[in-house]
């Protein structure tokens, strides 16, 4: 029998079928990707330290529509060998850059997505919106630690709109749910949706546009995810605020048209 940490090293195939399709749609959904007992083994500690890190504790209803979407917690590799382990994946990492077409993949951050029983809807929103980035060759891994049936708010896609300009310069917000399901119905993008079962993972574009609805299970959503970036790409003049939280948190030191290549940011996996 194999280690959890064997089955986290691990390739797994991608075909070119799989590459093209994520191409044409921006996003793939990937069955069996990771072991249903490895992932109960990394759910037990991303929630501790959830648990620990959280500090939003504002009842449901006093919160706005962001921080009723989710608990967020960024970077929790820093904070637990375990996790580590889980975010350092060569497994996910290399799926990463198959799916990508480059040389290799450094790490951006981790983020637990944690929506709370009863939580909201989390809005139509690309991720690249907050990224001062050279390329589109960014990618994000969404992770379920548990099965995630329908009510439960499943990540939802807009297949194709990673090549749709309306909406990148808006925030994750009310705004942006009601301009984007607007405009993204107009423009005949399908809407994907379906239950994971444990062991299912997504991988979608930082422009694709996506969405995910309230959390009416009874139970909590956890949901561990990992953005890569191509190894190569460079940073940006930020052109915001975001950006330049983004720059200060996640990538420090690094200048507009530098490689962001500070101790938070190694490769995880290259040819």
């Amino acid at each position: 029998m194999t280690s959890t940490l064997e089955n986290m090293r691990t390739r797994y195939h991608i075909s070119p079928e799989t590459v093209q399709k994520f191409n044409d749609e921006g996003f793939v959904k990937l069955s069996d990707v990771l072991e249903p007992d490895d992932l109960r083994l990394y759910e037990a500690e991303i929630t501790a330290k959830v648990k620990e890190l959280n500090t939003q504790h504002l009842p449901m209803e006093e919160r706005d529509t962001y921080n009723k979407a989710f608990l967020q917690i960024a970077n929790l590799w820093e904070h637990s060998d375990i996790v580590k382990e889980f975010v350092f994946s060569e497994r996910l990492a290399a799926i990463a850059t198959d799916l990508m077409q480059v040389r290799g993949v450094r790490l951006y951050h981790d983020q637990a997505l944690y929506k709370e029983s009863g939580g909201g809807i989390t809005p139509w929103h690309a991720d690249q919106y907050y990224w001062p980035v050279s390329s589109d060759k960014t990618v994000t891994v969404w992770v379920p630690l548990q099965e995630t049936p329908l009510e439960m708010g499943p990540l939802a896609f807009a297949k194709g709109s990673q090549k749709f300009e309306f909406g990148r310069d808006l925030p994750i917000s009310d705004e942006s749910e009601a301009s984007l399901e607007k405009e993204l119905a107009e423009h005949d993008f399908p809407l994907v949706q379906a239950p994971y079962h444990l062991g299912d993972v997504s991988f979608h574009t930082g422009w694709t546009f996506h969405r995910a609805g309230a959390n009416n299970s009874g139970a909590p959503r956890a949901v561990m995810t990992v953005i890569y970036m191509d190894a190569d790409i460079t940073l940006t003049e930020p052109v915001n605020q975001y950006h330049l939280n983004e720059i200060d948190n996640w990538m420090p030191g690094t200048k507009p048209g530098e490689v962001p290549a500070s101790l938070r940011n190694p490769v995880l996996y290259q040819r």
